[in-house]
């Protein structure tokens, strides 16, 4: 299945590219109680985002390889990907914008401080599970184009396309696996300026085009997370 969605905000946290590990845990919980090992997340830009006009412009895609209901999700990332799990204390922005926002050590899930807050939990939690890809493209603030025949994937509007992208699923694995581009590799920023601090109790960036975020400081190594080189792993910690 060849899902594709306009991603209305691109703040880094849905899809979470880090880690070398794309990640879609929160946003679009339909897609996430459906979607199966092998299936392609196109996310296409929208025309009022912070870059301009990109409506029609693939930001990421990435093909499903691994599928966690979200309490597994926040078990693996404190064993095996603690970056996922945000730090509203870092320097980094990347840091912040963990996706693996749910504890559920104890009893019913916390929210842990991140881009999403209780008026978010419901939607969030309803979508049951984390996706996981080991085979992803993100483009952020410079998406690129599909080409003329693959047009009828484009979704600019709200809710996602799925059954009428069938006839062009191989069309566009190929496609973009033809590209020469290497997969697992940043080619750009979020398009939208992380916030400094993080607050559960506000209402989450990605879900609204009109919040202001407050302007954020890339850390001096944020060079790295673009281009060739992938992000960087973080030291293995006890969470």
């Amino acid at each position: 299945m060849l899902y594709t969605y306009c991603l209305r905000y691109d703040n880094g946290a849905a899809p979470n590219p880090y880690w070398d590990t794309c990640t879609l845990v929160i946003c679009k919980p339909k897609i996430r109680q459906v979607a199966r090992l092998g299936d392609w997340i196109v996310g296409f830009g929208s025309a009022n985002s912070p870059v301009g006009d990109i409506s029609g412009k693939i930001v990421y895609a990435m093909r499903v390889s691994r599928i966690m209901p979200m309490p597994d999700y926040d078990a693996f990332c404190r064993a095996e990907l603690p970056g996922k799990i945000p730090d509203a204390t870092s320097a980094e922005f990347h840091r912040r914008l963990g996706d693996c926002i749910y504890d559920f050590s104890t009893g019913r899930p916390s929210i842990r401080p991140s881009v999403h807050g209780e008026r978010e939990r419901e939607r969030d939690m309803s979508g049951i599970n984390a996706l996981l890809s080991d085979h992803f493209y993100y483009f952020g603030d410079k998406p690129i184009n599909v080409p003329n025949h693959l047009a009828p994937i484009i979704h600019r509007t709200q809710g996602h396309k799925s059954q009428r992208n069938a006839p062009y699923e191989k069309a566009f694995a190929s496609w973009i696996q033809a590209l020469g581009i290497a997969a697992n590799r940043l080619y750009g920023n979020p398009q939208g300026k992380p916030p400094m601090v993080l607050d559960p109790a506000t209402s989450a960036a990605c879900a609204d085009p009109n919040r202001q975020p407050l302007l954020a400081v890339e850390p001096t190594t944020g060079a790295a997370l673009v281009g060739p080189n992938r992000s960087p792993r973080p030291r293995r910690r006890s969470c």
